[in-house]
């Protein structure tokens, strides 16, 4: 198997050190995880454009339906991450 040295800031080495954690392995699922993202990518981006040389390139109202869209989702996320309050509570503190 080769071999591959890498550089590691002095925190992040010393956590690693002080965590027992096994570098290479992780190093090895790290770049792994890293080329399949950058893959899919890749992937989306041909897809794309083989859809735009099919359907042609979206007008300037569907790119502003597509980004209203998104916020939409956005915005439900980020509704949907906020904690919980109980019932009956504001979720705001008393002064």
């Amino acid at each position: 198997m080769p071999r591959m040295q890498i550089y590691l800031p002095d925190d992040l080495y010393a956590e690693v050190k002080r965590r027992k954690l096994r570098a290479s392995e992780l190093a090895q699922q790290a770049l792994r995880a890293e080329i399949r993202r950058q893959e899919l990518g890749d992937a989306a981006d041909e897809y794309l454009q083989e859809l735009m040389a099919e359907v042609g390139e979206p007008t300037p109202q569907e790119l502003a339906r597509a980004e209203d869209f998104v916020a939409q989702i956005k915005a439900h996320k980020a509704k949907s991450d906020e904690p919980e309050t109980p019932a009956g509570q504001s979720g705001k503190q008393a002064s």
